[in-house]
């Protein structure tokens, strides 16, 4: 049976995951009403968050298929994948046409040379422009430096969402044959008798991780047979060794794993019995045997500290809670997010390296709903030095807004030191492309929501790092602290709302310490939120106004890592996500600000 390896790459949200799931339908590889993506919290969100192995067969050919993350801040998962099959799906939204994350997925792809299969998904949409969108692909290949034949590439017209898909768009649709078709017909065979033949090599492009049977490692085997209870040579980085013995293989059927004896060169693989595999080390048989290119993980862009609960609240609702449990917890995590970095050096907290606040975000997410109960620091971009220099991680921001906002946008952004690349009009909107430093960009969505009245479409990717650009301007709002414990009243409530924003309504319980809203001002404000109104037995009948209060804004974990300040802490548990002053009392707060101001 021969033995095909393809990637379907995209930009978040242009239908990568629907397109797999009607592939696997058609080909009996899945029921009705299935999803690639199984995790709740890719359900919720509707994006991909962990790149999946899946495979179909097809006229006697088995297509192993890697649906892979659509959003930046999970490069590192895609750029994996790349390496360990022979051609890639390039999914592209017939109205929206190439955006940041395809143009990094697509860049990494002809840097292998890899030959694209274009499809241009969701040509029902109403703005729909299905040859526009294929000429700006082509540009976008032209721009990428793509050789002659990368360019010749295959176009294929799809309503993923319906499993239908056609060569020309005069064409009547009928299912996804028309790109079946095409796959067997342009993307290479990966297995053949004489590589089957030769030592095994292979190489991990991805981890799982189980509770019985440890770290496994997901592979692609380049050369030879890997057998169950096989002794292998594992080479990792400088050409060191160490031995290993395969205690289980699976082979991926549909998006089960089942349990083989063997499998031969060309198939991807999940394999258990290396406690501590890594990514691009080289499975092998003899020392003489040479590795294969090492695999590079994107460097992390930002950092913030995790540290234990230790809020008036800690302890409610969590059923982990010590610094121990915290610890296992993010080790636990090392074992298969390979995008992120601790430093578990430190005892009272942990430094945490990411490559982005969605990042960094989905596993705090994924750690309350476990039961944790933590707080972390505000999010600090990593400065580094090469050669005497101070270099700083820089975002391609692409940005689709109405007109009528374009000129507020480009102010603010330049003002964070953002340089505008491109200027394009479109009909009832227009499209700016900024490079702007990470730094400027924290904390700066809550402004473009407001500044573009929910209208505007933001997306970024990181292009590396460039020359520090020195001190950004960016308006802080104040805190509104809590000076007492309590529960919040209305008639306290109303007055403060003058102030600013609250993040708390009527009758939630606060703590002293706890930020219960922001002030337009700039300074901290501490307040009172618990007080009543004065009751007397004297009443006039047109005294009493009704309490209005506007609608408080919900801090949720992503909110919450941009808003906060230097001074503060997101506090993290099951059920709540509170801001809060590092030193909960005012006295406190006021002695750390003289002894800095000393210094």
């Amino acid at each position: 049976m021969e033995i095909r390896n393809i990637a379907i790459i995209a930009h978040v949200d242009h239908g990568k995951t629907t397109l797999t799931d009607a592939i696997m339908k058609q080909t009996g590889a899945a029921e009705e009403g299935f999803s690639m993506d199984t995790n709740d919290l890719e359900k919720e969100r509707g994006i991909t968050i962990y790149s999946k192995n899946t495979s179909v067969f097809y006229k006697d050919t088995k297509i192993n298929i890697v649906d892979t993350p659509g959003h930046a801040d999970f490069g590192s998962e895609v750029e994996r994948v790349l390496r360990s099959i022979d051609s890639v799906l390039l999914v592209v939204d017939a109205q929206e046409g190439p955006m940041p994350q395809t143009k990094f997925v697509l860049k990494k792809s002809l840097e292998l040379g890899l030959k694209p299969i274009v499809i241009i998904n969701k040509i029902d949409k109403p703005g729909a422009n299905p040859e526009q969108a294929k000429e700006m692909v082509f540009e976008l290949f032209l721009d990428l430096g793509a050789n002659d034949e990368q360019l010749n590439f295959s176009v294929i017209y799809a309503i993923g969402r319906e499993g239908v898909a056609k060569k020309e768009l005069k064409h009547e649709f009928k299912d996804l044959t028309p790109l079946l078709d095409l796959i067997l017909e342009k993307v290479p065979v990966a297995s053949s008798e004489e590589l089957s033949s030769k030592d095994l090599r292979a190489q991990p492009f991805n981890l799982a991780y189980d509770n019985f049977l440890g770290r496994m490692a997901i592979s692609r085997i380049y050369e030879g047979v890997i057998k169950k209870g096989q002794e292998v040579i594992i080479k990792g980085v400088e050409e060191k060794t160490r031995k290993g013995k395969i205690i289980k293989i699976f082979t991926f059927k549909g998006t089960e794993r089942v349990e083989i004896e063997e499998a031969i060169a060309g198939d991807v693989i999940m394999f258990a019995g290396i406690a501590d595999i890594n990514i691009g080390e080289t499975i092998c048989l003899k020392d003489d045997q040479l590795s294969l290119p090492v695999i590079k993980v994107d460097e992390p862009t930002i950092s913030l500290n995790f540290l234990v609960n230790s809020s008036p609240f800690a302890g409610r609702e969590g059923k982990f809670v010590t610094n121990r449990q915290l610890r296992e917890r993010l080790e636990k995590e090392l074992e298969v997010n390979v995008g992120l970095r601790v430093d578990l050096s430190q005892t009272d907290h942990y430094k945490v390296y990411g490559r982005g606040e969605l990042h960094i975000a989905i596993l705090l997410e994924q750690m309350r709903r476990e039961g944790y109960e933590l707080q972390v620091s505000q999010p600090q971009v990593i400065i580094k030095e090469e050669n005497g220099q101070k270099l700083e991680p820089f975002e391609e921001a692409i940005i689709d807004i109405p007109e009528e906002f374009s000129g507020v946008v480009i102010e603010k952004i330049s003002k964070r030191k953002g340089i505008m690349i491109e200027m394009k009009p479109e009909e009832g909107h227009t499209r700016l492309v900024f490079e702007v430093p990470t730094r400027g960009l924290l904390g700066y969505k809550p402004d473009f929501v407001v500044d573009t009245k929910g209208e505007g479409i933001f997306t970024s990717r990181v292009i590396g790092f460039r020359p520090y650009v020195g001190e950004i301007e960016k308006k802080t709002l104040g805190s509104m602290v809590s000076m007492v414990s309590g529960k919040a009243a209305g008639f306290s409530l109303f007055n403060l709302q003058e102030r600013g924003s609250l993040y708390i309504e009527h009758g939630t319980e606060v703590y002293e310490g706890m930020v219960i809203g922001n002030v337009s001002k700039g300074i901290d404000l501490t307040v009172n939120p618990i007080k009543g109104k004065e009751l007397s037995n004297m009443r006039a009948s047109g005294s009493d106004e009704a309490i209005k209060l506007t609608p408080p804004i919900e801090i949720t974990l992503e909110r919450g890592l941009s808003v906060m300040n230097e001074n503060e802490y997101l506090e993290i548990t099951p059920n709540n996500v509170r801001l809060r002053k590092q030193l909960l009392s005012e006295v406190e707060r006021i002695r750390d600000k003289r002894k800095q101001n000393k210094f």
